[in-house]
């Protein structure tokens, strides 16, 4: 991959010209939301490089689309499907490259690089997609079997059907909110004294707040009510990748999930990256997944190895007097489930998915005690103290605390990343 004409790129930056990710912003000149794309510490605003004269003769796969970058969301531009992602990164990446064809557009075009490339600093990052629906995996196997073993005991850490098929349950879409959003603590029914029988459950703010180290995946192109996609063409269906924040109550959680699962404990808040790194930036990073020792249903049969993607994951933690912690370095390669045997289960009874549908992989940990991507596991339940720079300890979530999820891969110079997927907690609002 060669280097760019963008000033200023770091090495280490996640934004390299190998990436190319896609999101919405707005600006001091444009206020209203619309899309761009991060290089660097740079964006390149989509919706002013397209009031360039030859626009339609740079993207004749956007000829028939007028303003398509003038959108709020990415909804449009992802519908077009993966060949059209493909033809529209390759240019934008030739534009942007040192050597590329076309100078005259950009690089040597001093005018429109003055209005069109911009510091990330200077603008603001919205959430990137209508999300009409969000479905939560639990495709995460170390995490699956450790929290598992926490309250079953290691014989039965796994529950029959883990190994069969992706287990998932439905979140709530309207509380999926953009890196930067605080998260404000939440009430729910919890149980004080767990000892106590008959269970005698108080209503107030959740004392044991966690997070959940996630991959999230963006859905494209839609399929019809009653008709199940493939798994060997879901892969056509994936726009992109964030990272995912799934917040949750445990305490909360605990007390409600049984029969039907997560609901308040859940439901809160969840965060998710600004910027969507397309599936196509991701296929150099393949890896083999976690080794199903269970034989598979033959509509969950990829017939490939290598289905999931090596991305480097980190979680940080700042305490409210501003040190900071890294209290999780893991990889995404621990999954047991890939995206596509996620989707092809997700829709085997019919079920339609539509454009801007999100999907989380549930939480990623690794088999070591540093590798894992949630307070739950990291404090063996809440039984362990977690320590943190500044003479500081941790089981669960602080007022104040700040956790900030990074996720990498790819050599100095050609990383291609997310940037960060970082939240606030802030005090619970008292009741009326």
């Amino acid at each position: 991959m060669a280097a760019t004409w963008v000033p200023d790129v770091s090495p280490d930056s996640p934004f390299s010209l190998a990436n190319i990710p896609f999101g919405i912003i707005s600006s001091p000149a444009n206020p209203a939301p619309h899309v761009a794309i991060a290089i660097g510490s740079q964006v390149l605003d989509l919706k002013v490089l397209s009031s360039y004269p030859d626009f339609d003769d740079l993207f004749p796969a956007l000829k028939n689309y007028p303003g398509i970058f003038s959108n709020s969301t990415l909804n449009e531009f992802a519908a077009l499907g993966r060949p059209v992602h493909r033809e529209v990164r390759s240019t934008i990446q030739n534009l942007l490259s040192a050597e590329t064809s076309r100078p005259e557009i950009l690089k040597d075009n001093l005018g429109l690089r003055q209005d069109a490339v911009l510091p990330q600093q200077k603008v603001k990052m919205h959430l990137p997609m209508s999300i009409g629906d969000y479905t939560d995996f639990y495709a995460g196997f170390h995490h699956a079997y450790y929290v598992g073993a926490l309250f079953r005991g290691p014989q039965a850490a796994l529950q029959p059907n883990y190994t069969h098929l992706p287990v998932g349950y439905h979140g709530r879409a309207s509380s999926i909110v953009v890196s930067g959003t605080p998260i404000k603590r939440p009430f729910g029914q919890i149980i004080t004294d767990p000892t106590a029988e008959p269970k005698h459950p108080t209503t107030a703010p959740s004392r044991r707040l966690d997070i959940e180290l996630e991959l999230g995946c963006f859905i494209s192109i839609p399929n019809e009510m009653g008709s199940p996609i493939k798994v060997t063409n879901a892969e056509d269906h994936i726009f992109g990748y964030v990272l995912l924040n799934d917040w949750s109550a445990r305490d909360i959680q605990t007390w409600e999930y049984v029969p039907l699962g997560p609901f308040n404990g859940k439901n809160f808040a969840t965060t998710i990256s600004p910027w969507i790194v397309l599936a196509d930036a991701l296929e150099p990073f393949r890896t083999k997944q976690i080794d199903n020792w269970t034989p598979l249903q033959g509509y969950l049969n990829e017939g490939k190895e290598e289905n999931i993607f090596g991305i480097e994951l980190q979680v940080d933690l700042e305490t409210p007097q501003g040190d900071s912690t890294r209290i999780c370095t893991t990889s995404s390669k621990y999954l047991m489930w890939s995206f596509p045997q996620m989707i092809a289960h997700h829709t085997l009874g019919g079920c339609p998915l539509r454009t801007g549908d999100l999907l989380g992989s549930g939480t990623i940990s690794g088999p070591s005690q540093g590798e894992r991507g949630s307070f739950l596991e990291l404090s063996e339940g809440g039984r362990k103290d977690i320590m943190l720079q500044g003479m500081d300890v941790r089981r669960f979530l602080k007022d104040g605390d700040r956790i900030t999820i990074q996720g990498v891969c790819g050599e100095p110079g050609q990383k291609v990343g997310f940037g960060e997927c970082t939240g606030q907690i802030l005090q619970a609002t008292p009741q009326l």
